[in-house]
């Protein structure tokens, strides 16, 4: 992959971030669950999305994009006996479909690539043979299902990721008999769970919402809808942190009440002591202060870890973030890759077992680092160039395909400058 050098500079102005990557799955997915033309929009090609639309369309759906509106038909969903189901890098598209193939019948095999093939399944491959499915496989992928899912009672942990929960809860429904979810452990990243129970609403299904889990009732019928697709907090993140360490930026299409965990960050970079306000029109300015270490639990924000250490590398003081264990199984270890990134451009950073403590220095030197094929890693070292004396060079630029293919168009935008080096 191509390096990319990212100079020494604040960024200012205002900027659209792309459409939740997290939303868009769910709607796709409900969409194709619906008889009818469903439209969703706006919708940004990342390569996580693209995994999703492509195993919907093996699956049955007829989808269509026109510029950034895709036009969703599931009449013909699971129609097919068999589907080889390519889930690239996306460790959602995996998780929610999983299950959504077996409530089909559908004979199935799931592939990914990258980190994905290694990324924990194994909450499936405990239940899901308990209720009509074989599961073929060695523990990751390649996996083979085959099989019609049942109804019934779904005992599964809470803390390995709600993405398990996210695709038992949108298939469930479909099936004749009543089903229950009941979490062993408390669930984090709850609030994109309510995000998915949410979507599931706006396409006409409801889920109950028990003392230790879900309560779904059987026999219901997703309905084609038009559906808008709200900005993407995560990504916001990046330019949170590139305005708090120097300069002052206006994200103008997130939603405030969004159920997305990463809105929480309003309040962090409050705490950190940038200026945080909110127009009457919901756009989110966020400008550089004198910034202080302060504690972050991260357990239900673990996408805005990486953004967040950065800023934390150069507040006055010590920050401790907790709660982000879950990161060393994502595209790569990111704590790791955090650590290793930021002390190579000369912050103070230590790893523990779930987090990081960082002593705030004045300012980063420059350098070169990996980006360890991790669209949040290459982002986050990028922004780290605000509060850097010189330039940063960081491997695997093509990583931000994943999820946000725009940002360095967006960086340059705002008055950032960079340079691709060919690799």
């Amino acid at each position: 992959m191509n390096s990319i050098k990212v100079f020494s500079g604040k960024l200012n102005g205002t900027v659209s971030v792309p459409p939740s990557k997290s939303a868009a799955h769910r709607a796709i997915i409900c969409a194709s669950f619906a008889k009818g033309k469903s439209v969703i929009a706006p919708v940004e090609l990342s390569n996580d999305i693209k995994a999703t639309i492509g195993c919907m369309q093996a699956l049955g759906a007829d989808i269509m994009l026109e510029g950034k509106t895709l036009t969703v038909d599931g009449t013909n969903l699971f129609q097919t006996k068999s589907a080889f189901l390519d889930c690239g890098e996306s460790g959602s598209t995996l998780r929610f479909l999983i299950p959504a193939a077996a409530v089909g019948g559908v004979e199935a095999e799931f592939v990914g690539h990258g980190k994905l093939p290694e990324r924990p399944i194994g909450i499936y491959l405990d239940c899901l043979p308990q209720k009509g499915v074989v599961c073929e496989t060695e523990g990751g992928l390649p996996l083979k299902t085959a099989g019609k899912l049942k109804s019934g009672i779904y005992q599964i942990p809470g803390n390995v990721s709600s993405q398990f929960i996210t695709g038992l809860l949108l298939s469930l429904p479909l099936l004749d008999g009543d089903s229950e979810i009941i979490l062993t452990s408390p669930a984090e990243s709850v609030g994109y769970i309510h995000m998915t129970t949410d979507i599931m609403q706006s396409f006409g299904v409801q889920i109950e919402e028990s003392e230790n889990g879900w309560k779904v009732r059987g026999g219901q019928h997703y309905q084609a809808r038009n559906f808008t697709v709200e900005g993407d907090w995560s990504q916001a993140a990046f330019f949170m942190t590139a305005a708090a360490l120097g300069g002052s930026i206006t994200i103008d299409n997130l939603d405030t009440g969004s159920h997305q965990g990463d809105k929480a960050c309003t309040e962090i970079y409050s705490r950190f002591g940038a200026e945080v306000t909110t127009d009457e029109n919901g756009a989110i300015t966020v400008t550089h202060n004198t910034l202080h270490g302060i504690d972050i639990d991260a357990t239900n924000i673990p996408d805005a870890v990486p953004a967040l250490a950065v800023t934390a590398a150069l507040a006055e003081g010590t920050t401790h973030i907790t709660g982000a264990a879950r990161l060393r199984i994502k595209e790569c270890d990111r704590l790791a890759a955090m650590r290793d990134g930021l002390s190579r451009l000369g912050a103070n950073i230590r790893e523990t077992d779930d987090g990081f403590i960082i002593t705030g220095v004045d300012k980063l030197h420059g350098g070169t680092v990996e980006g360890y094929n991790d669209h949040r890693i290459v982002m986050s070292l990028a922004v780290a160039s605000v509060g850097c004396d010189g330039e940063i060079v960081i491997s695997d630029r093509e990583s931000i395909n994943k999820s946000y293919p725009t940002f360095f168009e967006d960086f340059k935008k705002l008055g950032g400058k960079t340079n691709v080096i060919l690799g």
